[in-house]
């Protein structure tokens, strides 16, 4: 591949950035990018030592399509990571089309202003990346990413048809915190605390948040409380499966999650409005 040009140093961030270091053969050079330049320094610090991939580092305001644009050019690299927050994924695609570099993300565009997510607004510049030769790899975390993956290897070389598809999302780890999120904190919340929905029957099928529950026993883990949730794959998946009659989203939450978030719920603090405290 060349260079990446990385976009974003937080958590997410810092995991792909760790393993792109990893691969130093496929990775041999990345620019890391975010708004505080200082946490991109301290993780190429970190790094140095440890890889061969060479790390460069730059200030980047991902909301500003005219700032990635110069940067792009500047760096000239193979491909645009975008690991910011999904509010940024469209001013990061028009600046790959402005300057013709692949794209890839892990999560799909979030409005600020809207407590919804959908593959929409990004779906709407396929043809646009068609025409300019270039590739937008959408997704391209666990779930959505590897879900997806998983479902097409399993229709390809194992199935004559799917018509049902659960996804079970279970996270296992317990860090001893009694509330945090295990992504974005404030993607998380809004997130969780949007109506669920899932597809059957060609159709989308809508749920009040958290209301439908299952219990399921997990390989190594054990038995977990899953609530269904919406989930940007099942939009792709129902394009994607041919016979696919239901697809379905769950994902695992502990008691204690639950019960913090139902206290900032009662207090007005998962609202996406500001809140005004005297």
């Amino acid at each position: 591949m060349g260079k990446a040009l990385i976009i974003g140093c937080g958590a997410v961030a810092s995991v792909a950035i760790h393993k792109c270091c990893q691969n130093s053969e496929v990775f041999r050079e990345i620019c890391i990018a975010s708004r505080t330049k200082s946490k991109c320094d301290a993780l190429k610090a970190k790094l140095k030592a440890t890889t061969e991939t060479k790390i460069t580092t730059a200030q980047i305001d991902a909301n500003q399509t005219d700032q990635l644009i110069d940067l792009i050019n500047k760096e000239k690299p193979d491909i645009v990571m975008n690991l910011a927050l999904p509010y940024q994924n469209l001013s990061i695609m028009d600046a790959c089309l402005a300057t013709k570099t692949d794209y890839m993300d892990t999560a799909n565009y979030e409005s600020e202003d809207t407590a919804k997510f959908e593959y929409g607004p990004q779906w709407a510049y396929r043809d646009r990346f068609k025409k300019a030769g270039i590739t937008a790899l959408l997704g391209s975390g666990f779930d959505p990413g590897v879900t997806g993956v998983f479902s097409a290897y399993a229709l390809k070389h194992h199935f004559d048809t799917i018509e049902y598809i659960d996804i079970l999302d279970c996270n296992a780890g317990d860090h001893g915190y009694p509330f945090a999120t295990n992504f974005n904190p404030e993607i998380n919340i809004r997130e969780v605390s949007a109506k669920g929905s899932y597809w059957e029957n060609g159709g989308w099928v809508e749920t009040e948040p958290m209301e439908i529950k299952r219990v399921y026993n997990f390989p190594e883990i054990g038995e977990k409380d899953m609530y269904l949730l919406h989930h940007e794959e099942l939009e792709s998946l129902a394009l994607n499966i041919p016979g696919i009659k239901r697809i379905r989203f769950f994902m695992t939450f502990g008691q204690s999650y639950l019960t913090h978030l139902k206290c900032l719920e009662n207090v007005g603090m998962t609202s996406i409005e500001p809140i005004e405290f005297d």
